[in-house]
This record gives structure tokens, C-alpha cells and sequence, in this order.
């Protein structure tokens, strides 16, 4: 089939759009490919169209489990054949997940980075048939990306095992530095193809509003915006009451953060998706794989430390193309909190060794011991215990695994599953059941496909309803049944941990190199200087800032952002005068004009150029002599 086949075939839609069909054929003809397509630019039919096209499996590598978890069942709906293998999975799933992949005709293999050296892994990929390579989050694999994970060089490794495999990159967010450091480090070979769509969001308006009480803001905001709306906070706790108060203004509300479980997530979601609630208040956590079209407004109440965030998260307002408004709330105390961060995040390294060592006490590790050991980890615990603050014990943690001495797992949130043992026809022969197990077996096997050869998701709570046997029944019956090898069970789990990448070293001999510390902090503080100007600026177009950051030389104003529409002390809107008076300049640069001639050359109204050049004059940066003007 051609690739238009398959996209009508499996999506419905009869063309491409923007830059999917040149990233298509490139990869489909073997090139190692780069795409930068901005949130809601349809990253996913880039690579899952040429895979269908190809013999073999696409591998696709991200580290977002969510998403991960939506792409596969969204590619099974489709009747696409899709598995997933990530981080606190058993390694008997991984083996089963794996197996199939081998023998199991599957498309895609999705995997997050830090399953990539696995022995396990490694073994079995020499018995697969690869068709190309998707690293998702591409920019993930610079450190000076605003989302660096050291789990992402690991890519280059598999790289050698499958030397003439082609690779796609795809990101929604990378400066030029990074668009380098990318292709880079992931060894684009000769003849290696950059694809890049404009960052522009023609109909989406960016506005920052200044304001001591932005609670007062947001509810007049949302008064005046009508339509779908989310709300970003920084923190889980202001997630909640943001929600409540606009619940009592009369809206409908609810919020998302990392630490509800993946009931309540799907819950919320959900009735955000259908319109429930008109509004969903929620830190970074959410968005990423939404694909809500007609949201009409994205508030942010805290400055996010990027624009590569700010932009991600602002562009998931008007991806239908219809009018949409991306709104910065800023209050004075927010730049002395965005300055903050810098030290939270990157703490003194003698804090560091501090908490290196406060860990091996934690842990009652001997020197010379710990390498390969795994630990579930509790931080609030260890900051209770060695008087530390979480967020900057955090960030010492996450400075130690780049540096290559522990590995430190954010919290994983793995719902239950479960996958029968026996085989259909021996699940009764050779078993003796009482009424409630048989019951809760049949309940099982309706409400779940698959569960014979891969670990499928299940939900206890549902089965308790359909079943009439309470939660606790459900789960004495199903330990007993994995006891007894009938299924194999692991209930849901919420844990982060800490893996030792070596054995226990004295403090002092930790080596924090410049590319993890300082070069890193560096880099930080540029985008969070950048994203301070960017809210604090009075006179730039919004837009251009944020297209300029990410390399894309916009050589117009969008017209519609706050500092466009401001009126201008000369009496015309700040964003015209600004574009006027650049293009005034450019032309004089050229040799003096006459007042006719300049108004000639230039595709505006006499009565907009006429208080510019007046402005001009009067401020001394253009000069007028015998009706002639120049600089």
C-alpha cells in the first residue's frame, strides 16, 4: 500500500498535513531524519505510517508511560498490532512483552530510555526484525535541553547494534543549539534530513497580564473567554485550590496532578474531554497526548522555568484552528521566584556530597558495597530523618544520577495487571474452584482479551461491581490464584526508587563534572532570564520573542498579542508602530526618501505612517531636511 493508503486506511484522512509527508519519505527511504513540529502537529503519523509501510517492528523510544500507554491501545483499536516495555514492569512481563515482538508479527515496540541496556533488552533485539527507530522527545538527549535525561544516551548504544537502521527524531520544542546536539548524539549518518515547521500559531493570541491578585484575574478572564479551558499551576496543592475556587465562582472545575491515582486521572480527564467540567486546573503533568481540538484559553498562574515549557503547554489552546488565547498571569514576586529555582535546582555541591552521604545511611550501606542494589525510596522519609528539603534533596538526587553514581526514579504509578498462567482449556480441567473464584474467573476473562499470552491492565473496583464480591474479596482470590500458578498478579504499586550505578564512594571523591553542574546551571539560568523577559517586556511582539528563542526569524508582528494591540504613545497600536518603524529604518538604511516616496514603498495608510515618522523626528532617530528624510 502507498502511504496515502494507509493514512485512509487506518486514520480516515485523505492528505498530510504540514511537513508529515516529507518526513514520511525521508525516513521511508532510509535517511536519518530530524522533524521539529510544534504541539498538535501530528508527531505520530510521522513515523507509525512509514512503519506500516515497511516488513518489521518500529521501536519507538519516549519516556512518558502515559503516553506510551495511550499511543498502544489507540494503535490496537486500529487493529494495529503494539506493545509496550517501560520502568517497573516485572521481568516477566518484559520478557512475555518482548517474546511477542519476536514472534508475534508486532508493528511498534514502544520502550522508554532506561529499559535500552538492559541485558534482557539487548539479547532479545538480536532476534528482532527492526524497520527504524522513533526517539520521541528527541530534545530529552541534550543537556542543554530544557528537559535533559541522562536515560536518552543510552540511544546511541542500541545505535551500534543497528548500524544501518535508520532513526527519526522528533521534538515540539528545541533551539538551534539543540537541533545540533540532537543529530549529534544520536550519530545522524550522511544524508541525515532536517524538517522543520514554523513554530507560528497564527490564531492563538499569547497575553501576559500583570497583576498583584491573579486569583481576581483568572476569574475575570474566564468570565470573558468562553469555551474549554486549562489552568497551570506549579504545584499539586494549588491544584485543588484553584479548583475549588472557581467552583465557587459558578464554574465547572476539576484538577490533575501526578499524584492521583490512575482512576481518578482517567475520571477527570474524561469529564474534561466531554465538557463535565468546562475547566481543568493541573501542574505539567497534564496535556501531553491530550488531544482536545477546541480548547479556547490556557492560563498559566506561575511562570514556568522555560520557554520550551511555556510553549508546549500555551500551544495546546486552538488546535482547531479557531481563536484561542495563551495568558501569562505575573505578579512582581514571580521573577524573584523564578530566580529561586536556580538555587533549588542546583544546590551547592557540598549540599550534594551532604545528601550522597545522608543516602548511604539511609540505605546502612558499607563502603565498597551497593552496586547493581535497588531500593524503594521515600523522600519526604529521608528529608525527616537527615533534615533536608525535599526540593532541594530532589535536585541533588537528579544531579547525582547524571553524574553517574545512582539512578533516581521520579514516583512510577503502575496500574494492577494480571495474565492467566494456565492455558484456556487447562484453567478448568485441572483446577477446583469455589462459587466466588469461579465467578470472579468468568468475570475476568469477559472484561479482558488477550490475557492468555501478554499482562493485561485491570481495574479491581470494576471487577468488584461486576462480580458482587467486595474489593478485598478480589484481591484474597487473586493472590490465591497466582499462589496457586493459575494467573500471575501484581497489584498496583506507587513507589519511586534509587538503583546504585556504583558501589559506596567516600564524599569527597565524587566528581561533579562541569557538563553536569556548571555548564548545566548555565544553560538554566538563560532560559529562565529568557522567560522573565519574555513575560516582563512591554514592547516586543510576543511572538516573535518566542519564535526567535527557538531560531525562526519571524519578520512580522502577529498583530493580536497584548503588546500589538497596546496603543503606542505616537497614537497607533504598539504592534504596528513597532513593524512600521522597522521597515521606515530599513528603507532609509537604503538612501533619504522623500515623504511621498516612503509612503509609496511602504503597504500601510498615510495616517498610520504619518504620526510614526513624526514620532521619529521628534525623538532625534530620523531627520527631515528640505522635505527629505533620512537617518
Amino acid at each position: 500500500m502507498t502511504y496515502q493508503e494507509i493514512l485512509k486506511q487506518y486514520w480516515g484522512y485523505d492528505s498530510f498535513r504540514g511537513i508529515q509527508e516529507e518526513i514520511i519519505n525521508s525516513i521511508g527511504n532510509g535517511h536519518d531524519t530530524l522533524g521539529l513540529m510544534p504541539t498538535g502537529g501530528g508527531k505520530s503519523i510521522t513515523f507509525q505510517v512509514p512503519a506500516l509501510a515497511q516488513e518489521g517492528l518500529c521501536i519507538v523510544i519516549t519516556p512518558l508511560i502515559a503516553l506510551m500507554k495511550d499511543q498502544v491501545r489507540n494503535l490496537l483499536n486500529r487493529g494495529i498490532k503494539a506493545i509496550a516495555v517501560y520502568s517497573g514492569m516485572t521481568r516477566e512481563e518484559i520478557i512475555v512483552a518482548l517474546e511477542n515482538c519476536i514472534f508475534g508479527d508486532y508493528k511498534f515496540l514502544y520502550i522508554s530510555p532506561e529499559r535500552l541496556d538492559t541485558e534482557i533488552f539487548q539479547t532479545k533485539l538480536r532476534r528482532m526484525k527492526i524497520s527504524m527507530i522513533t526517539v520521541d522527545e528527541s530534545h530529552c538527549i541534550s543537556q542543554w535541553g530544557y528537559d535533559f535525561r541522562p536515560a536518552y544516551l543510552k540511544i546511541a548504544d542500541i545505535r551500534k547494534l543497528l548500524p544501518n537502521t535508520p532513526i527519526l527524531a522528533l521534538t515540539a520544542t528545541a533551539t538551534p543549539e539543540v537541533v545540533k546536539d540532537i543529530c549529534l548524539k544520536l550519530g545522524f549518518r550522511e544524508g541525515s534530513q532536517t524538517f522543520r515547521m514554523s513554530f507560528e500559531r497564527e490564531n492563538l493570541a499569547y497575553i501576559v497580564r500583570h497583576t498583584e491578585d491573579k486569583q481576581k484575574e483568572l476569574i475575570h478572564i474566564l468570565q470573558r473567554v468562553k469555551g474549554s479551558a486549562i489552568v497551570y499551576t506549579r504545584n499539586r496543592k494549588r491544584t485543588r485550590e484553584i479548583a475549588d475556587l472557581l467552583s465557587a465562582n459558578q464554574f465547572t472545575a476539576t484538577f490533575y496532578h501526578a499524584g492521583l491515582n490512575n482512576d481518578t486521572k482517567d475520571l477527570r480527564q474524561k469529564s474534561w474531554l466531554t465538557d463535565e467540567s468546562r475547566i481543568m486546573v493541573a501542574t505539567n503533568a497534564f496535556g501531553m497526548g491530550i488531544d482536545k481540538p477546541d480548547v479556547r484559553i490556557v492560563i498559566h498562574m506561575d511562570l514556568p522555568d522555560s520557554p520550551e515549557a511555556y510553549f508546549q503547554e500555551a500551544g495546546r489552546a486552538g488546535r482547531d484552528g479557531q481563536k484561542a488565547y495563551a495568558v501569562l498571569l505575573y505578579a512582581k514576586s514571580d521573577k524573584t521566584n523564578l530566580n529561586k529555582r536556580i538555587t533549588d535546582t542546583f544546590p551547592d555541591k557540598d549540599y550534594i556530597r551532604k545528601v550522597y552521604e545522608d543516602i548511604q545511611y539511609f540505605f546502612q550501606m558499607a563502603m565498597g558495597d551497593g552496586k547493581n542494589c535497588t531500593f524503594a525510596f521515600n523522600l519526604d522519609e529521608f528529608c525527616r530523618t537527615f533534615k533536608h528539603f525535599p526540593v532541594q534533596a530532589d535536585s541533588a538526587l537528579k544531579i547525582l544520577t547524571r553524574a553517574g553514581y545512582l539512578e533516581y526514579t521520579d514516583e512510577q504509578d503502575n496500574a494492577s495487571r494480571l495474565m492467566f498462567t494456565l492455558q484456556r482449556d487447562e484453567l478448568y480441567r485441572l483446577q477446583e474452584y469455589d462459587n466466588d473464584t469461579e465467578k470472579l474467573i468468568h468475570v475476568i476473562l469477559r472484561s479482558y482479551t488477550g490475557l492468555f499470552t501478554d499482562y493485561a491492565y485491570i481495574n479491581e473496583e470494576s471487577l468488584s461491581i461486576r462480580s458482587g464480591l467486595s474489593h478485598d474479596q478480589v484481591y484474597e482470590i487473586l493472590i490465591m490464584l497466582t499462589r496457586r500458578h493459575v494467573l500471575h498478579y501484581i497489584p498496583r504499586r506507587k513507589t519511586p526508587y534509587i538503583i546504585y550505578t556504583q558501589e559506596r564512594i567516600d564524599k569527597n571523591r565524587l566528581i561533579i563534572s562541569p557538563d553536569v553542574y556548571e555548564k548545566r546551571k548555565e544553560s538554566y539560568t538563560t532560559r529562565i532570564k529568557a522567560m522573565i523577559d519574555y513575560a516582563t517586556t512591554e514592547e516586543k511582539c510576543r511572538s516573535r520573542i518566542l519564535l526567535r528563542y527557538f531560531g525562526e526569524k519571524n519578520e512580522h508582528n502577529c498583530g493580536h498579542c497584548d503588546t500589538c494591540l497596546k496603543k503606542h504613545e505616537s497614537g497607533i497600536k504598539s504592534g504596528d508602530f513597532q513593524e512600521l518603524k522597522e521597515q521606515i529604518l530599513l528603507l532609509l538604511k537604503e538612501g533619504p526618501l522623500s515623504s511621498s516616496e516612503l509612503i509609496d514603498r511602504l503597504h500601510a495608510t498615510p495616517e498610520k505612517i504619518t504620526p510614526v515618522v513624526s514620532f521619529l523626528i521628534a525623538e532625534e532617530i530620523i531627520c527631515i531636511q528640505n522635505g527629505i528624510l533620512s537617518t
